[in-house]
């Protein structure tokens, strides 16, 4: 007979800790991504842009990467 309570408030305290902290898991921060994009380095003016915002230009198999229209048309020299 001593099991019985036991038991019960065993199951209770699961019942009301388990809320607790499904809520405490779900607060936390969640992980830091790392970043997808990154810097590339205009040949022209020598500035960095975003890669995905960058003009590019391939030129035998190589592709190089402009922060504009202007310097992308200055190195190829039209």
């Amino acid at each position: 007979m001593r099991l019985l309570p036991i038991l019960l408030f065993l199951i209770v305290v699961v019942v009301l800790l388990l809320p607790l902290v499904s809520r405490i898991r779900l607060s936390a921060p969640p992980a830091r991504r790392p970043l997808s994009d990154e810097l590339v380095k205009d040949p022209v003016c020598q500035t960095y842009i975003v890669k995905s915002r960058a003009v590019r230009r391939t030129e035998s198999g190589q592709v190089r990467y402009f922060c504009s229209e202007q310097c992308a048309r200055r190195d190829t020299g039209a």
